[in-house]
């Protein structure tokens, strides 16, 4: 399948059995199929990649189309593919600022990874744009395994896209190993940042677009590819260098930040505007979003207090569990906000793939959210975005 980076992008093909790939790792990608001549136009009619099968050619009039390519000044990206790879064809083709070569056969994923490398390398036109002004990082994170808090953060970002007209979002999923936001999406994950290395400079607004999945027109995702090893692979500085160019390209930042603390935790924490700590109405969560709370407060010093928020708040007369007032006895401290219990609509946009707000726009859940974030976006901003070092 392609990846987030092809959507929308224009290629031009040329070689008819290129055109079975637009229902497979070009899907979504605006694809061209034509023939030489259109190489003349790129001029006048810029495309965002060149395909080319070279089997389809001859070698007069491949190296024609080199020609013609290395001619232009503002040369696009381009991929030559093919079984009789002439060694003379692809000196010249690899003298081309941005281009490369895939020997067939090839697999379909072979073919994406091929495009989408390319792509992020030149830079692409859709890259995201610095903000302008400062950026608002909140990091959302649970009190215990379970408490809801990647929903919440979705939820949160989804409403923040929605209230913030013509500002940019971006959900950032830092469960580096299993994170779960894609799912719940509904999305493709794209963001491989153990390829980085020590490498964390290398990490720019060009190359985040590579790893973006798009959720919405003001809505962006970035979440990692299933990798148990990942949190042993990505370095600490690959992670804060994300961090910063995310606030550096979009308004609001979401972080959905793992429980248990990396070496990157505190910084990420640190560089928050606000820390939001997910707790469940049992007596354990409690106890454990008041230990977190008193933790994070301890590590980063009185300058950023954590907002308490509790999540599966049920109606009820009577029962075991706690009330607001009950809970807020056991945290010692008031809670900023409560969410309502609504399992039925949770589950059903897990299973659907989005937000709960796109599925069922009438639950408890979206109102409690909306509330909570027209609060906090309306309030003074606590400290600058998070532009981790």
């Amino acid at each position: 399948m392609a990846g987030p980076l092809l959507h929308g992008r224009r290629i031009l093909a040329l070689g008819a059995s290129l055109a079975p790939h637009a229902k497979g790792p070009l899907l979504g990608a605006d694809l061209e199929m034509g023939g030489m001549a259109q190489l003349a136009e790129l001029a006048a009619v810029p495309r965002d990649l060149v395909l080319i099968d070279a089997d389809a050619w001859e070698a007069p009039e491949l190296a024609a189309a080199v020609k013609t390519l290395a001619s232009l000044k503002a040369c696009p990206p381009v991929l030559l593919v093919g079984e009789s790879l002439p060694a003379g064809l692809v000196r010249n083709l690899l003298r081309l600022e941005h281009s490369d070569v895939l020997e067939a056969p090839f697999t379909g994923e072979q073919l994406a990874a091929a495009i989408q490398g390319l792509m992020a390398e030149a830079a692409p036109a859709a890259a995201p744009q610095p903000a302008v002004g400062e950026s608002r990082c909140w990091a959302v994170t649970g009190a215990v395994g379970g408490a809801g808090a990647t929903t919440l953060a979705i939820e949160i970002a989804t409403a923040l896209a929605a209230r913030a007209k013509g500002e940019r979002v971006c959900l950032i999923d830092l469960n580096l190993a299993d994170g779960a936001a894609a799912a719940y999406l509904g999305a493709p994950a794209a963001m491989r940042l153990a390829d980085f290395g020590q490498a964390a400079e290398r990490l720019d607004a060009a190359m985040l677009q590579a790893f973006v999945t798009p959720v919405s027109k003001q809505l962006d995702l970035l979440a990692g590819v299933r990798d148990p090893g990942a949190f042993d692979a990505v370095s600490r500085e690959a992670v804060l260098r994300l961090l910063e160019v995310a606030c550096e390209c979009y308004e609001w930042v979401i972080l959905d930040v793992p429980r248990h603390r990396r070496s990157w935790t505190l910084e990420a924490l640190a560089g928050s505007d606000e820390v939001l700590v997910i707790s469940e109405l049992t007596v354990p969560a409690l106890l454990a979003a008041r230990a977190y709370s008193d933790e994070i407060e301890a590590s980063l010093g009185a300058g950023l207090k954590p907002r308490i928020v509790l999540n599966r708040l049920a109606s009820r007369m009577f029962g075991p569990a706690p009330s607001m007032a009950e809970a807020e006895r056991a945290l010692q401290r008031k809670a900023e906000a409560g969410v309502s219990s609504d399992w039925e609509a949770a589950a059903a946009s897990a299973n659907l793939g989005g937000p709960i707000s796109q599925h069922r726009p009438k639950s408890k859940i979206v109102k409690d959210v909306q509330m909570l974030v027209e609060r906090l976006a309306g309030a003074p901003v606590r400290r600058s975005g998070a532009k981790a070092a």
